[in-house]
């Protein structure tokens, strides 16, 4: 177990898949800087690798120097991966080989965002916990019903780890830094991004960030969680408020005055928001994109849909896919 108190450098490998979050890279790269500088030696080092050792682009365009091509089975204490958007096309079958023969010579293995689905994919999560970001949990534990799949921002499981995306990125970097160098130069290296580490590893990843309205308006963050975790199911704004232990009236008054909206329109507009995650990133049929969306019908969802985005989810999936599905 490397999360565990040691003076001796960690060596990790980062393997890069094309599309992959340059903000979940920087998370994962540069907290290990940090940590170098404020104990003042190097007590991580560090290598960036595609397979073929060509500069992948990230999910934004920008390409990532890397210092060569994956060598699998030289020895490391980490090989972490690292994945966003397209994971299923960018893992391909010479992937899975080098990540299954690079976690044998691996003193752990990781995957970070959608890095879980290579693991998984690659076999590695079969009777282990892990998970990937929100927007795919659904996905990710149907495709690996042997993994136990939860919704946890990171997840250490013995020799395995898997973060939801760039923030636990963060969160599990900190944690690691914290295990083997102490809760001090964890705290100092957190203070060189002004971050506040306030998320325990099992806290669920949210649908919506909500940032200061936590604390500005609680009975508004807890009303809009209460709506994330009915989406396929909607309850009335009357059942949410009385959740909250305030009337539909005031609970109109304070959404209007902390989100400039009614709770009725922002519990659609957030249930449209999951769909058309469904629509663009999913292959799901049309009928079940409604059904985990509340919508009563396909027609209700397109009528909703088109409203909201200016086209029906078909033309949105057509459009997004490059065909008809």
């Amino acid at each position: 177990m490397l999360f565990a108190p040691s003076p001796d450098p960690l060596a990790l490998t980062l393997l890069v898949l094309p599309e992959t979050s340059l903000m979940t890279l920087a998370a994962t790269v540069d907290p290990m800087r940090a940590a170098n500088r404020v104990a003042g030696r190097e007590v991580y080092r560090w290598e960036i690798v595609s397979l073929d050792g060509m500069a992948p682009a990230t999910s934004c365009g920008l390409a990532v120097p890397v210092d060569g091509a994956l060598v699998p089975a030289r020895r490391r204490d980490m090989l972490v991966v690292l994945a966003a958007f397209n994971v299923l096309a960018h893992a391909t079958k010479p992937v899975l080989r080098a990540v299954r023969t690079g976690a044998r010579h691996a003193g752990m293995v990781g995957g970070l965002e959608a890095g879980a689905w290579v693991l998984g994919l690659a076999g590695l999560l079969d009777g282990r916990a892990a998970t990937t970001h929100w927007e795919d949990l659904e996905e990710f534990a149907a495709r690996f019903p042997l993994a136990d799949v939860r919704p946890d921002r990171f997840v250490i499981d013995g020799p395995v780890f898997t973060a939801g995306g760039a923030m636990p990125a963060l969160d599990l970097m900190l944690a690691l830094v914290r295990a083997r160098q102490g809760l001090s130069t964890a705290l100092d290296v957190a203070s060189v991004y002004i971050y506040d580490e306030t998320r325990a590893p099992s806290e669920a990843q949210p649908l919506v960030s909500l940032g200061r309205l936590r604390e500005r308006e609680p009975r508004v963050a807890a009303a809009i969680r209460v709506m994330e975790a009915h989406l396929d199911q909607p309850l009335p704004v009357s059942a949410i408020a009385r959740r909250g232990g305030v009337s539909a009236r005031r609970l109109e008054t304070l959404f209007r005055d902390a989100v400039s909206a009614s709770p009725g329109a922002y519990y659609l507009a957030l249930r449209l928001k999951a769909a058309r995650r469904l629509v663009l990133d999913t292959r799901l049929p049309m009928a079940d994109v409604a059904d985990r969306t509340g919508f009563s019908s396909i027609s209700a969802l397109s009528r909703a849909f088109r409203r909201e985005y200016g086209l029906p989810p078909s033309a949105a999936r057509k459009a997004a896919f490059g065909r008809s599905t």
